[in-house]
């Protein structure tokens, strides 16, 4: 028997409406200021780094010279005499891995709850949102820390705990879109022609939330940087990375002789969690229909 299939224009966007969500993507002032500030944020932590491949725990001139000194590093050195900027440069891609695995691991572990809980409804609902609700009430920095300290502080524990804490909001934006979409014409359609629950969830269900879960991605993703920050400030980053916000936690004692050990990295967190949360909303945007009047 020939298998049918939902109308295409209930299972993806037409080529027009992918356009108009570029293009309203590209008409966003902020979404494009942006994704113009992450390019450069990219730049700076991976192009740069591979230009200048001296050893960021090298010594490189007296301790605590400013900025911008004639006899030193163009940002001036931390408290062992190490060039801060090459460091900055360096601590990006550790801070960017890190919250895109969290991330990833956060959007994985909450569409598949949600999903499931959305889809099956009834016990299978009831059960998945209280073990969402227990871990959604779990103070989030505390049981990360209890993590780190108990496992190691090393970059997979990191992105461990903050993957375990952080799934919950994904996982109910999910649910919530499963519930909305499951009674639609289109799966009612594919439900006819004898479609499984998984190819219904898979093939189609999920496409359509794709959008919301690419959006959560991006915000979630400036959420884990400042929960990463926040762990290596506290003392449980990885030493062999020194990410943005271990190198600040290392020289925040130094602040009032040396501000620029903590104001150059700090500075990086902000403007990568302000680009993400820029393209984020951008996003939400482009591809929500009722905004697209704004």
């Amino acid at each position: 028997m020939a298998t049918a299939h939902p109308p295409s224009s209930a299972l993806e966007a037409t080529s027009a409406e992918r356009y108009q969500g570029l293009r309203m993507f590209m008409a966003n002032k902020a979404a494009l200021f942006g994704a113009v500030l992450m390019a450069i944020i990219l730049f700076v932590s991976y192009i740069l780094p591979a230009i200048f491949t001296d050893d960021k725990f090298a010594y490189a001139g007296k301790r605590h010279l400013a900025p911008f000194s004639e006899n030193g590093p163009f940002f001036g050195t931390d408290y062992l005499g190490r060039g801060v900027g090459l460091i900055v440069m360096h601590g990006g891609s550790t801070t960017l891995e890190v919250a895109g695995f969290a991330a990833l691991l956060i959007v994985t572990v909450g569409a598949v709850v949600g999903a499931l809980a959305g889809f099956y409804g009834g016990i299978v609902d009831r059960a998945l949102m209280k073990v969402t609700e227990f871990f959604q009430v779990l103070p989030g920095l505390l049981f990360a820390l209890v993590v780190v300290a108990l496992f190691g502080a090393s970059t997979i524990t990191i992105v461990l705990a903050i993957g375990i804490i952080s799934w919950p909001p994904v996982a109910r934006q999910t649910r919530s879109e499963f519930l909305r979409q499951k009674n639609l014409e289109y799966v009612k359609a594919a439900r006819s022609i004898g479609a499984s629950n998984a190819r219904i969830i898979l093939r189609t269900i999920l496409p359509n939330t794709l959008p919301v879960l690419i959006v959560q991605a991006t915000l979630t993703m400036g959420a884990a940087i400042l929960f990463e920050a926040g762990l290596a400030f506290l003392g449980l980053g990885d030493p062999e990375s020194l990410s943005w916000g271990y190198y600040v936690g290392l020289n925040r004692q130094y602040f009032l002789v040396n501000w620029w050990g903590v104001t150059f990295p700090g500075f990086m967190v902000f403007i990568t969690v302000l680009s993400l949360s820029l393209i984020g909303d951008g996003i939400q945007d482009a591809i929500n229909p009722k905004l697209r009047g704004r």
